[in-house]
């Protein structure tokens, strides 16, 4: 289990997808612009880092799944960060144009 700095480009893609959709709820829904959602998206992100550290340490040990050429892409943490600063967006999006019954 050792962290790999050397892995397919297409967590790139990935990362930026992520990235940039992030951005465009953001941006869409203005929520740069209060700072203290910022800093909760930041604190929510760390705190999913965190829970998907754990489930892939656990994974890769138990032997449920494995990155190819070695476990632990260095961009897979980065990519983890920004899904679930996206996630939020997404929910909070979601949320506000959802018609309430």
């Amino acid at each position: 289990m050792n962290l790999i700095f050397q892995f397919n480009q297409n967590w790139y893609v990935i990362f930026f997808a992520f990235l940039v959709s992030w951005l465009i709820l953001l941006i869409h829904r203005k929520s740069y612009k209060n700072k203290k959602e910022i800093k909760k998206q930041i604190c929510l992100a760390f705190i999913g880092l965190f829970i998907l550290l754990v489930m892939e340490v656990f994974a890769v040990t138990m032997d449920l799944w494995h990155y190819l050429p070695n476990d632990w892409p260095i961009i897979l943490w980065p990519t983890y960060f920004v899904a679930v600063l996206f996630g939020h967006q997404l929910f909070k999006f979601v949320e506000e144009n959802t018609v309430k019954f």
